[in-house]
């Protein structure tokens, strides 16, 4: 989840201002917490509520997701999804944006199998993303976070994906002078998960997604959220990203913290 919030606070200097390098500073003072880490967040809040007993998730998430959202208005929404997080009766809209995915993490760490790894994103994305575009987008980062902290290797994953999601027949040089801002799953998670594939350690991960460019913020949340249970996260930047969040949002990372502390995939081999 950590590798998300990450990812997202990396990329925001980059979502308006796209670069095509891996070399630049991972913070600066123009760095800042988006959507992206506050719906990450609320969802991590709402499963952690929920004690393993899922039965009124639906209600549980939606609560959740406004309560949290609310106290961060303007912190990058898309306009329906806004609309959605102050409606007193809030409906699904039937999208299939990138937001599914960026939020989804928390399953792919909850989740004690498989199948309850894809129900729990199914149910905490169709609150708002129902359409089978924004349920899948989701369901392939859920299920690459949970293959990664459970040891598979990036053969396995790459393969898993690659028949039941996405193909991935591109490389990040090949896309790198064309990829533009693309608010969808299909048009930002493969990109997402190539990043990952292509990476050497989490800090690369990071690099390969922000230098593509498109929605920055996104892609390296997305990315940082598969590559952060698959490497682990440093220290250096776990402790420096924290320092973004203000005490409502770290409250919540502690709490998640505390139940289900960041592993590696040695760390649940060891077990």
């Amino acid at each position: 989840m950590l590798g998300a919030i990450i990812g997202d606070i990396v990329g925001s200097k980059y979502e308006f201002n796209n670069i095509r390098t891996k070399v630049f500073p991972l913070f600066s003072k123009y760095c800042f917490f988006t959507d992206d880490s506050v719906m990450t967040l609320a969802v991590a809040k709402a499963l952690l509520k929920c004690k393993g007993d899922y039965t009124n998730l639906t209600q549980v998430v939606v609560q959740t997701m406004q309560t949290v959202g609310r106290k961060y208005p303007d912190s990058g929404y898309g306009n329906m999804f806004k609309m959605w997080m102050f409606s007193k009766n809030p409906k699904p809209y039937n999208s299939f944006g990138n937001g599914s995915a960026m939020r989804v993490s928390a399953c792919g760490i909850l989740g004690k199998t498989l199948e309850e790894v894809k129900y729990l994103s199914k149910t905490v994305t169709e609150v708002s993303h129902n359409h089978p575009e924004g349920i899948k987008g989701a369901e392939a980062v859920a299920v690459s976070i949970y293959f990664a902290l459970h040891g598979k290797t990036k053969k396995y994953i790459y393969e898993y994906i690659n028949k039941h999601y996405y193909k991935l027949d591109f490389t990040l040089d090949s896309i790198r002078e064309t990829y533009r801002f693309n608010e969808t799953c299909q048009g930002t998670v493969p990109q997402a998960l190539v990043a990952f594939f292509e990476s050497k350690d989490f800090e690369d991960a990071i690099r390969n997604a922000i230098s593509i460019g498109g929605d920055s913020d996104t892609v390296a949340a997305i990315t940082g959220s598969i590559a952060g249970a698959y490497y682990g996260i440093p220290s250096g930047i776990m402790s420096r990203a924290k320092k973004y969040l203000d005490k409502y949002l770290l409250r919540i990372v502690i709490d998640f913290e505390e139940v289900y502390p960041h592993a590696t995939p040695m760390e649940i081999k060891n077990a």
